[in-house]
């Protein structure tokens, strides 16, 4: 779990600590703006305190990408309440005018470990910016004490093109609430399922009206993701509706075994897409021989990098990528 590098096709940069020495800003429009109050961000600040200070220093009407790090989330002592960033994020939708993407909790597993990002409840972002085009979120908390963990319910957002959600755990009311949604423009969903240990709460079953292609008229590109159930998860692709519209399909990260490729093989024709993202698998050499065979002669680009070894026999000697 690295900081990423890129936001909607911007390059990250951070926005320097409040005593660094003066140095020219980028234009406002040209980056992903980083915020954090460790490493080279805002530190000596609260989040608050920097959140404010950048809002004054760029020319936020022309942001269009903003990355929150450390400091905005996290573990430490001096981390922001998640319901306070989200508080603040929303009530600048007046002065980020021209925002299109936002990734929240932006950290390294050094910063924090996957399952102690906390996260609350997401939705008040879209409402607040109709014209968002992307949205990442890293991490969920639910199941830990008492925190809330990740929640987002059911919406109509006109302009999202991009949902990542990335977590050890995905609560069941979250992939209720992404399948109940009315996403007209939504082009990309990545899901990661996570473990029961870390949170899941979800089944495949929440995710029905996304894979029956009653919902989101415009996917193309579908991620279910790190998870402990991959091989029922396999199933159900291969007899969902939605997969004959896709270009890219991702099962990668998880738990995936022989009898879920099975069922891919099995299932409805895989040749119509360009990706096939299988890696960290724990498949055998022939299966993944037999995947090969099957599609990249019909140009299907697919990722079967990463082989692990099960511990067992077994499904319960088998992990997925991102847990803890």
């Amino acid at each position: 779990m690295d900081h990423i590098t890129e936001l909607h096709g911007l390059p990250v940069h951070t926005f320097p600590a409040s005593d660094a020495p003066p140095s020219p800003l980028p234009a406002a429009e040209t980056v992903a703006w980083r915020l954090s109050i460790l490493d080279e961000g805002v530190f000596g600040e609260s989040f608050e305190e920097g959140w404010r200070r950048f809002l004054d220093t760029v020319d936020p009407a022309r942001v269009r990408a903003l990355v929150l790090g450390p400091g905005a989330y996290g573990t430490d002592n001096d981390a922001a309440d998640p319901a306070e960033t989200v508080k603040l994020l929303a009530g600048a939708a007046d002065r980020l005018t021209g925002l299109e993407a936002v990734y929240l909790a932006d950290l390294t597993f050094e910063e924090s470990e996957l399952s102690w990002i906390v996260q609350g409840d997401v939705t008040p972002v879209l409402a607040a910016y109709p014209r968002l085009r992307e949205l990442g979120v890293r991490g969920s908390g639910g199941g830990f004490g008492d925190a809330p963990g990740l929640r987002l319910h059911a919406l109509r957002h006109e302009g999202l093109r991009v949902l990542r959600l990335e977590n050890g755990g995905l609560p069941a009311e979250v992939a209720r609430g992404v399948a109940a949604s009315d996403l007209p423009a939504l082009e990309r969903l990545d899901l990661w399922l996570g473990t029961e240990d870390y949170g899941r709460t979800a089944t495949v079953a929440d995710l029905a009206p996304v894979l029956d292609g009653g919902r989101l008229p415009s996917l193309r590109r579908l991620g279910l993701r790190n998870c402990d159930l991959q091989d029922e998860v396999a199933a159900a692709v291969a007899s969902a509706p939605v997969v004959a519209r896709l270009s890219a399909l991702d099962l990668s990260l998880g738990t995936l075994g022989d009898a879920g490729a099975e069922a891919l093989l099995t299932g409805q024709p895989l040749t119509h897409l360009e990706e096939l993202d299988l890696h960290h698998h724990y498949l055998s050499e022939p299966m993944t021989a037999r995947l090969r065979e099957a599609l990249e002669p019909f140009g299907v680009r697919v990722n079967l990098d990463e082989r692990e070894e099960a511990e067992e026999d077994d499904e319960f000697g088998r992990y997925v990528a991102a847990g803890e």
